[in-house]
């Protein structure tokens, strides 16, 4: 550890290169880690939101966002089924909102009866329907300004039908680049012109004495042309839709790697360069009977020193980074787990770099320091 710390801090300057070039790319892969969990919670959170146990969609459908209307009489034969004893619909569509001052802009209408889930953002569940209006419509905090709401409640236009909004609430910011609006199912309906009997979901909760596979499957029997998804397959079928069809998931994704391949080529020209300068210390450790572990756990050590002050460096600045990031990007989430995780990494990525210079270290000859 000595020898390792005095090679490193001989030339501070080279030192200081390295330290930041692994802080750099700590702070990209941790930032791009996080805009990737996000971005894949974002994808799934209305789907995660609902208690249902079953999802029922039309054929074919890949995500939350992009569902299609399913006859009524697929809710009454899914309802007939053993071991379904509720169920309730929600529905999706882009509409035209019509701010208070009159401006107009795209929003994503988002409609659901009151039992699909305690979380589920529904103006009309029991325990506020009192508290709210019929037309009653709500939206995340995150899109205040694109809802430009001054106060509320506030009197608004969706699809040209009167609508009341009524409260602000967190967690559901949009991630598509229009924000969404959450309203009763009946309300939401009659904002899109569909038939009430309809619905783009139907969502089945189940009798726990009955294997969820096998309501599944009987579903899939009776109703064999639509598709009849569990909640964690149909929210994973969304993220992966979200992730690799678009192609968003993949660039940031490169962009964390991007970033430990940076890391890499810094730290292991660093290492390199500063041991090829003190080649002849190394020399002359062999012809003082140095083993080869030792002189490779002292070039290791010098890597893993950078690698360890790099990313604690790269973690002080991505957390308040990504604390300011939440108010540009509402869906931007960061597991206490991912800062933590992103040192091994760090440190594998210098182990890695080491490589070359340790060859080169093991590779001198001892007798080179007696030629001088």
């Amino acid at each position: 550890m000595k020898l390792a710390l005095q090679n490193i801090l001989h030339d501070r300057g080279r030192f200081s290169v390295t330290v930041l070039g692994v802080s750099f790319a700590v702070f990209l892969m941790v930032f791009q880690g996080s805009l990737l969990a996000g971005f894949l919670q974002a994808a799934s959170r209305l789907i995660d939101a609902s208690d249902a146990d079953i999802w029922i969609t039309a054929r074919g459908v890949q995500a939350f966002e992009f569902g299609t209307a399913l006859e009524s009489r697929v809710r009454e034969m899914a309802a007939g089924v053993p071991g379904v004893i509720e169920t309730g619909r929600v529905c999706m569509a882009f509409a035209v909102y019509r701010t208070p001052v009159g401006k107009q802009q795209v929003v994503a209408l988002v409609g659901a009866d009151p039992n699909v889930g305690k979380r589920f953002p529904v103006p009309d569940r029991p325990e506020s329907s009192d508290q709210m209006s019929p037309d009653a419509v709500l939206y995340d905090v995150s899109d205040r300004k694109q809802m430009e709401v001054e106060t509320l409640p506030a009197e608004v236009e969706i699809n040209r039908h009167r609508a009341i909004i009524e409260r602000e609430i967190q967690g559901y910011g949009a991630f598509l680049g229009v924000p969404f609006l959450f309203t009763s199912y009946r309300n939401a309906t009659r904002y899109m012109g569909f038939d009430s009997g309809e619905a783009m979901y139907i969502l089945l909760r189940t009798d726990k004495s009955y294997p969820l596979s096998q309501v599944q499957q009987r579903l899939r029997q009776r109703l064999p042309e639509v598709d009849v998804l569990t909640q964690k397959e149909f929210a994973h079928k969304s993220r992966m839709y979200w992730t690799m069809k678009t192609g968003a998931g993949g660039a940031i994704l490169t962009a964390a790697v991007l970033g430990f391949l940076i890391g890499l080529v810094v730290v292991s020209q660093t290492i390199y360069t500063n041991t090829v300068e003190n080649i002849e210390e190394y020399a002359t450790l062999k012809a003082m009977g140095a083993a080869q572990v030792f002189v490779a756990r002292i070039v290791l050590t010098q890597a893993l020193i950078c690698g360890l002050l790099g990313s604690i460096l790269g973690l002080l600045a991505v957390v308040p980074s990504i604390g300011y990031a939440k108010s540009l990007i509402p869906w931007i989430s960061a597991p206490w787990w991912l800062p933590c995780t992103m040192v091994v990494p760090s440190l594998a990525m210098c182990s890695l770099a080491s490589i070359v210079s340790v060859r080169s270290a093991l590779a001198v000859e001892p007798g080179r320091v007696f030629r001088a």
